[in-house]
Order: structure tokens, then C-alpha cells, then sequence
């Protein structure tokens, strides 16, 4: 049975909390190297794309005139082997972050996320109206969602990787 994108969201949250929630301050935020994010980067990152994404979904459903995109292939987003750097607007501080102050920052883009879908009446707009992605290019509405756990998906393995390090 597939899952809704609130259940996809949602389940990816879980997963995304039960990797990091028992790992002690210092190593949410130990870097294993100069070049690489801490896992508290990494969920900062998180959060600050989740609030562009948002914020692209919000642009989108405003425009005065809709551009229709076809989907294109995103599942590739939670790809490891494919890299990208991200724009700068969504890389993280270097501020160390508690598990706590974590959570509440993934708590808030969440449920400003959850807001924004929650008042959309007509939700065929999401299919039928695009934003450009940086990688994408135009994509539709709906797909910048998917792309929420999609890239959320990723990281979680990331972190996975940085984790087996940590031991």
C-alpha cells in the first residue's frame, strides 16, 4: 500500500528522530572531518530547506500566472551516490545544537509545512502550478513536497554513515 505524502512525511520524521535521539551532544555535533556537517548540521540543513521548500510551495500556489511543469524524476534526490552541493541558503551554522533544540526546529518547519497543505482547497493546484528547483528546474508543486521526505530520506543516511564512523 503506498503512503500519503502527510504519512511519507511523517514516517521519515520517525526515522529521522530515532537515528539521532540517542546520540550524546557531543556527537550530533562532532565533525568527522573539516569537509563534512555534523549530524546537528545536517538536521539544521534540514530544517532550513524544509522552510524554502515550503516557502516555494507558497510562492507557487500565489503566482499570478501558473506555470504547468511536467513531474520529473526525484527519487534520484535521496540517491547517495548522487552529489550536490547545497545553494547556500540552506547551509547550516556552525552553532552546536542539543538534541532538543533540534527537534524544535524540525517540529517548527514541519508544522508550518503541515499549515501551508492543510489551507490549500484545491489541491489539483499542486499538480498544476511549478517553481523552479536549482536542480530540477520548473517542477511542479506537488513533487517540491515529495522532495521534502525524499531529501530528508537522504540525509538520514548520511547520518547512518556518519554514525558507524562515530563507533
Amino acid at each position: 500500500m503506498k503512503l500519503s505524502v502527510n504519512d511519507q512525511l511523517i514516517e521519515t520524521r520517525n526515522q529521522l528522530l530515532n537515528e539521532i535521539n540517542s546520540l550524546t551532544i557531543e556527537d550530533l555535533n562532532r565533525k568527522l572531518d573539516d569537509s563534512t556537517w555534523s549530524v546537528s548540521q545536517i538536521c539544521h540543513h534540514l530544517f532550513l530547506t524544509e522552510r524554502v521548500f515550503t516557502q516555494s510551495v507558497v510562492y507557487g500556489l500565489k503566482q499570478g500566472h501558473p506555470r504547468k511543469a511536467d513531474p520529473k524524476t526525484i527519487h534520484l534526490a535521496a540517491d547517495r551516490t548522487q552529489k550536490a552541493n547545497a545553494p547556500d541558503m540552506v547551509v547550516p551554522g556552525d552553532v552546536p545544537l542539543s538534541f532538543d533544540q533540534i527537534v524544535e526546529l524540525l517540529d517548527e518547519s514541519r508544522a508550518i509545512l503541515f499549515e501551508v497543505l492543510d489551507r490549500i482547497e484545491d489541491k489539483s493546484l499542486l499538480s498544476e502550478r511549478s517553481v523552479k528547483h536549482p536542480l530540477f528546474g520548473h517542477l511542479p508543486l506537488n513533487q517540491w513536497i515529495d522532495l521534502v521526505y525524499l531529501h530528508e530520506q537522504r540525509h538520514i543516511e548520511q547520518i547512518k554513515e556518519i554514525k558507524a564512523q562515530l563507533k
